[in-house]
C-alpha cells in the first residue's frame, strides 16, 4: 500500500515547476540568473576617453578651488612671510573682483551720493578731434537697475567698486599709494572706456582717444528730526586726462558689441 502511493505521487508530479512548493531562498548578494545586471552610472558609464577628460577637468576645478581659497586666505591674513614676498601676485589674483571687506558691518554706513561722470577726446571719422559732453555713468546705471528685479552684479557694482578702487589706492593728489595704484587705474581705465564705446561717444565710427573721470559728491539730507547740520555744495574730484590705449578700445568695441 505504501509503494502504491508513493508511485502514485510520483507519476502525478507535475511536468514544470509546481507553485504550491516551496521556493529555495535567495541569500543576500546573490542574483537570480535571469535578473538583469543594471549599467553604471556617471562617469563610470562613460566612454574611458570621455571618463579621463572628466577627471582632468574635476581635477583642474579642485586645483583652481584650492589655489583662490589659499590667495583669499591669505589675503585677509595677518602680514606674513608669505604676504611679504609675494603681495603684488595675491593682490593682483583678488582685486578687484575677490576683494574682502566689513562695509556691510560698518555702524556708520555710507551717507552720501557719488556719482561718477566721464567725458572724452574722440577722433571721429573726418579725422578731427572733439570733446565730448559729461557722461553721468552712475546715473545710467541708476536708470538700467530702476524698476529691474534681477540687476546684475555689473549694474550695481562694477563702476562703483572700480572708483573705489582707484580711490583706495591714490592720495589726494592723484599720486598710486601702494603697488595697487597702477591697476586700480587700469581698471577704471577700461571700465569707462568700455561705458563710453556703449553710449556711442563721438558718434559712429569715433575713436576714443583720452578720457578724463570725476566723482560729484553729495550728501544724503539728515531726515527732519535729526538735529544733523551737512553741506548740501557738491563736492567735486576731477582726475588728470589718461591717454587709452589702442587695445583698451579694441577690447571695449568687443565687449560692448557682446552686451
Amino acid at each position: 500500500m505504501d509503494a502504491y502511493d508513493e508511485g502514485s505521487k510520483a507519476r502525478h508530479l507535475p511536468d514544470g515547476p509546481d507553485s504550491s512548493l516551496p521556493e529555495a531562498p535567495v541569500t543576500a548578494g546573490s542574483t537570480p540568473a535571469d535578473t538583469p545586471v543594471p549599467a553604471p552610472t556617471g562617469i563610470a558609464g562613460l566612454p574611458l576617453r570621455s571618463q579621463i577628460v572628466a577627471a582632468l577637468a574635476l581635477a583642474a576645478v579642485a586645483v583652481v578651488a584650492c589655489v583662490h581659497l589659499g590667495m583669499v586666505f591669505l589675503h585677509v591674513a595677518p602680514s606674513n612671510t608669505v604676504t611679504k614676498q609675494h603681495g603684488r601676485a595675491i593682490d593682483d589674483w583678488i582685486y578687484p573682483e575677490f576683494e574682502q571687506n566689513w562695509k556691510l558691518f560698518a555702524p556708520n554706513p555710507l551717507q552720501q551720493n557719488i556719482d561718477v561722470q566721464v567725458r572724452a577726446q574722440v577722433r571721429t571719422t573726418d579725422g578731427g578731434i572733439t570733446e565730448t559732453g559729461w557722461y553721468d555713468l552712475s546715473a545710467l546705471d541708476g536708470a538700467a537697475i530702476d524698476g529691474n528685479l534681477l540687476p546684475s552684479h555689473t549694474q550695481q557694482n562694477e563702476l562703483r567698486r572700480a572708483w573705489d578702487f582707484y580711490i583706495g589706492t591714490h592720495d589726494n593728489a592723484n599720486r598710486p599709494a601702494g603697488l595697487r595704484g597702477d591697476l586700480s587705474q587700469r581698471y577704471l581705465r577700461r571700465v569707462v572706456v568700455v561705458r563710453l564705446e556703449r553710449e556711442g561717444a563721438g558718434g559712429k565710427g569715433a575713436v576714443v582717444e583720452r578720457v578724463q573721470v570725476r566723482s560729484r559728491t553729495t550728501n544724503v539730507p539728515p531726515p527732519k528730526w535729526s538735529e544733523e547740520q551737512v553741506s548740501d555744495t557738491p563736492v567735486v574730484h576731477e582726475l588728470p586726462w589718461w591717454t587709452v590705449p589702442e587695445e583698451d578700445v579694441t577690447d571695449a568695441r568687443t565687449e560692448a558689441s557682446a552686451r
